[in-house]
């Protein structure tokens, strides 16, 4: 069954949307409560010994993929950078949950009220979703990508 084109814009779009929409919120969610971010993530004891480095990349990377994903010309490039970092969330809450004695509780906002098994279904829901996007700007055969040569 082909999807007609002009509703895969609007899905895609709307991908787009959400996905800017979640790494924003999840940004400012955490720099705005910066040194409890920080503490929340040394409570992984993966994390602690990065806890420096890693409280200003995830939002820092949050942000960038937004922009990716908001300029056409690097959208493609930024759907992958999305589906990996979601790939990589969802990858750590699966290991916090089956492997570790100590569960931390490292999200903000809205996500926060989450169980951190709701919490995995909602980045897998995510990550389907970034693969969707990926799949669609591939079909397109117009599409801008970036040039990097």
């Amino acid at each position: 069954m082909k999807i007609h084109s002009k509703y895969k814009n609007v899905l895609l779009e709307f991908i787009c949307f959400l996905y800017i929409l979640l790494f924003v919120y999840a940004a400012l969610s955490k720099l705005l409560v910066f040194d409890e971010f920080k503490i929340q993530i040394g409570q992984s004891a993966m994390l602690t010994p990065f806890v420096g480095i890693v409280a200003w990349v995830i939002p820092s990377l949050e942000i960038l993929i937004s922009l990716l994903i908001l300029i056409p010309r690097f959208r493609l490039l930024g759907m992958y950078a999305a589906f990996s970092l979601m790939v990589m969330f969802t990858a750590y809450i699966f290991i916090i949950l089956n492997f570790s004695n100590d569960i931390p509780c490292s999200c903000g906002g809205v996500l926060e009220k989450l169980g951190w098994t709701e919490h995995l279904t909602f980045n897998i829901a995510f990550v389907l979703l970034a693969f969707t996007g990926i799949l669609i700007i591939n079909g397109q055969k117009n599409y801008p990508t970036p040039k990097f040569a």
